[in-house]
């Protein structure tokens, strides 16, 4: 379905990130992803999707150092010759804080991955990317549903959507879709670090579907999006959370 099909993905060495790899080279696509620091997880991946015959390189990089998103994007094109679709997953999570306790700099650094990265990798595609291609931005159930403590994420992911929102009017005309996808409660290492297992099993409860999500449910939404069944979808934030909010 993406034969001969080039990919970014950013933050794929886990979770939904990885999840989006696996899944846009099983399809047929050639995938390049950024990781931060995790060596063995971003060899996992590449030990994983070169087992299944798949296409992918990973490149260690920051998207929070100033020049971060566009080096990757560089990157990425001279290795995959051009950019056919973009999925900006990378964010920057932290311990929830009140907004009165939290410090400016852990805003900035939000901020700068969540937000300032993806105007960037964007920004390279509008200038770069061919005609057709399919951007998707990994958004929050939060933007929605608000919860104490994430002020500055839940702030970065509400920019993402409005930058994905005006990106599909200034590309539409070249034929580039531009969507977001916003997840909900999505059982992965990092939610089981930061919540216990009351909390986990009251929000799958609170599901319709009764469970949480899983990294390949989002993954499978990204599929969707990029591949030729998505071609009339733009401008749009579909949320992946199995009913909830």
């Amino acid at each position: 379905m993406l034969k001969d099909a080039t990919a970014v993905v950013t933050g794929g060495s886990r979770g939904i990130g990885r999840a989006v790899v696996e899944r846009l080279c099983r399809d047929g696509a050639a995938v390049v992803f950024n990781y931060v620091k995790d060596d063995e997880a971003a060899k996992d991946v590449v030990r994983a999707v070169e087992a299944d015959g798949g296409n992918v390189k990973a490149v260690r990089l920051d998207l929070g150092e100033e020049d971060g998103p566009e080096r990757l994007m560089e990157t990425a094109e001279a290795h995959l010759g051009n950019l056919g679709i973009l999925v900006n997953n990378a964010a920057m999570s932290y311990t929830p804080t009140p907004l009165a306790s939290t410090d400016v700099d852990l805003f900035d650094k939000v901020m700068a991955v969540n937000t300032r990265s993806v105007f960037l990798t964007m920004r390279y595609a509008a200038r770069n990317m061919s005609d057709g291609g399919r951007i998707v931005n990994i958004s929050t159930l939060n933007t929605a549903r608000p919860a104490p403590g994430i002020a500055p994420y839940a702030a970065s992911k509400g920019a993402v959507e409005q930058l994905t929102a005006v990106a599909a009017q200034e590309l539409g005309a070249r034929g580039i879709t531009v969507n977001s996808v916003s997840p909900g409660a999505t059982d992965t290492e990092l939610l089981r670090s930061t919540n216990p297992a009351e909390v986990l099993d009251t929000v799958a409860g609170m599901t319709p579907l009764r469970r949480l999500g899983q990294p390949s449910d989002v993954a499978d939404v990204v599929a969707f999006l990029v591949g030729p069944d998505g071609r009339w979808i733009t401008g749009q934030n579909l949320r992946a959370t199995g009913g909830l909010g």
